[in-house]
């Protein structure tokens, strides 16, 4: 079997591989399945590359020790499914497009400190009730309950000054108004 012997309409290695095929395809592509966890795709490549194994030594598929070829392509398969699983359990896992979109993108160093600076001279510029409100209930993670409490102001109150101070905040922060809904 030699890839270059040639027959008509082709060579006699591209006939025995097609007749390996359709004779152990099925095998081996469900022990690839399994082996795969199901991975279809991976499974062809992998039943593919047992059949360029045996391609490349015709030694074992002529062998006469032994009464079918099928023990030798499972067991060639099998082991390039341990070196497949191998090779992807040691780089990192692989990521999709769709993940990557869905990710949040976190801001670096320099973007949140520069925010942090636009939002404090923007807090600066609220009334004293309204700052008061805002620092207790958001900056501190106060409920409305204790701001009221701690304010003596009734909570509804607490609710209007914390809604009017996020508004001012829209109009003087026009590029963070996503950050304050």
């Amino acid at each position: 079997m030699t890839a270059g012997t040639t027959i008509t309409g082709g060579t006699t290695a591209e006939h025995e591989l097609a007749a390996l095929q359709r004779e152990h395809g099925r095998p081996l592509f469900a022990l690839l399945l399994r082996l795969c966890d199901g991975d279809r795709q991976r499974a062809e490549d992998l039943v593919q590359e047992t059949l360029v194994r045996a391609w490349q030594h015709p030694e074992a598929l002529r062998a006469d020790a032994f009464e079918s070829v099928r023990p030798w392509l499972l067991t060639v398969a099998r082991r390039l499914a341990i070196d497949a699983r191998r090779a992807r359990q040691a780089r990192p896992p692989e990521v999709g497009d769709a993940v990557l979109e869905n990710a949040r993108v976190c801001a670096d160093h320099a973007e949140r400190s520069a925010a942090t600076v636009d939002v404090r001279e923007a807090v600066k510029t609220l009334t004293p009730e309204h700052r008061e409100v805002l620092v207790l209930v958001y900056f501190q993670g106060a409920s409305v309950a204790e701001a009221a409490q701690a304010l003596g102001i009734p909570p509804g109150t607490v609710k209007s000054r914390a809604f009017y101070a996020l508004r001012a905040l829209r109009r003087v922060l026009p590029g963070y108004a996503a950050d304050l809904r």
